[in-house]
């Protein structure tokens, strides 16, 4: 049985093959690659050692088969994985600009991603886990998957399981005002928040970073691991501040970065690591996850990440109290 869970949509991605060619003008596109911000948790976290498990729905379709053989690969539990006649897997079309920044167009709601509900988790599943992850993402998609992830949440922490909520806004799915609402139930249960500066911010409607993260300790929320993307992360908690310093690396694929590093922090924590080393084995995590195209192509191997940090030494972790 799984000890982590993550829930939500699994998609694929289809992306333009060079820069600065956006989604409204003919130019050459390359996927299918599998993809989804919960799904590339759980590979993550798989390829990380952990024993990992996925809620999700595809479609009957080339594109599902996609999925499912990826997953399967990463040696994640798919009991709880529908496949449906019903609708098409879902699909995003991803263009990439030269500064770094991204378009999606997707196509989730009307997909079967949006066919996910409480019935396909098998009774008892979730009584082992130890670390349940959604999205803000897949609290977009449809009430079927909120109301899955609502009471998964509420059975996980019941049980003494931890929780974690990475925002995960996506303007093009909601406007962040919404999202906020749809993440409420979930961020009432969640022991750990993972957003970036930008998504804190309009979690909580707080003016700073800094602001935010503690306003969600002040909710009851024990982690607060704020992704700096170039700068490494900042993780609050109630008894400090710690800065976690970056790993360089040149980046071809940032799509997924954030996902990587939210595995191996959970992966890093439910094996008892210290705080630091939890931080700094995420960093590295995330950092090797934006070397390769495509969402999940990046999710490295514990061996590939304990290898890679070798190679840059230990990295100073500054701390501050609160």
């Amino acid at each position: 049985m799984p000890t982590i869970v993550a829930i939500g949509e699994a998609l694929v991605e289809i992306m333009r093959r060079e820069r600065d060619r956006p989604l409204d003008r003919p130019a050459e596109f390359v996927g299918p690659f599998p993809s989804g911000a919960p799904a590339i948790f759980a590979s993550a976290a798989a390829r990380l050692g952990a024993q990992v498990g996925f809620v999700g729905t595809v479609g009957e379709d080339a594109f599902g088969e996609c999925l499912r053989r990826r997953l399967a690969a990463d040696g994640i539990d798919t009991c709880a994985l529908r496949v449906t006649s019903e609708r098409p897997t879902g699909v995003a079309f991803v263009a990439y600009r030269s500064d770094g920044s991204r378009s999606f167009l997707f196509h989730l709601a009307n997909s079967a991603a949006a066919l996910v509900g409480p019935e396909q988790i098998p009774a008892g599943y979730l009584a082992g886990v130890r670390h349940l992850h959604i999205t803000g993402s897949a609290l977009t998609v449809s009430a079927g998957v909120r109301e899955t992830c609502y009471r998964a949440a509420r059975e996980v922490r019941a049980a003494g399981g931890e929780v974690s909520l990475d925002p995960n806004l996506r303007p093009e799915l909601l406007p962040a005002a919404e999202i906020r609402a749809l993440c409420a139930p979930v961020l009432a249960e969640a022991t750990m928040v993972l957003p970036s500066g930008d998504e804190a911010r309009a979690l909580t409607g707080a003016a700073s970073s800094e602001a935010a993260a503690q306003e969600l300790l002040a909710r009851g929320v024990r982690l607060v691991a704020l992704k700096r993307g170039a700068e490494g992360s900042t993780l609050y908690t109630r008894e400090g501040t710690r800065d976690v310093p970056p790993y360089r690396v040149e980046e071809v694929d940032p799509t997924g970065a954030g996902d990587c590093y939210g595995a191996a922090l959970a992966v890093a924590l439910a094996e008892g690591l210290p705080l630091d080393e939890a931080g700094a084995l995420a960093n590295a995590a995330g950092a090797l996850a934006t070397t390769r195209l495509g969402p999940m192509e990046g999710a490295p191997t514990r061996a590939e990440v304990e290898e890679f940090m070798r190679g840059y030494g230990p990295a100073p972790v500054r701390r501050t109290t609160p």
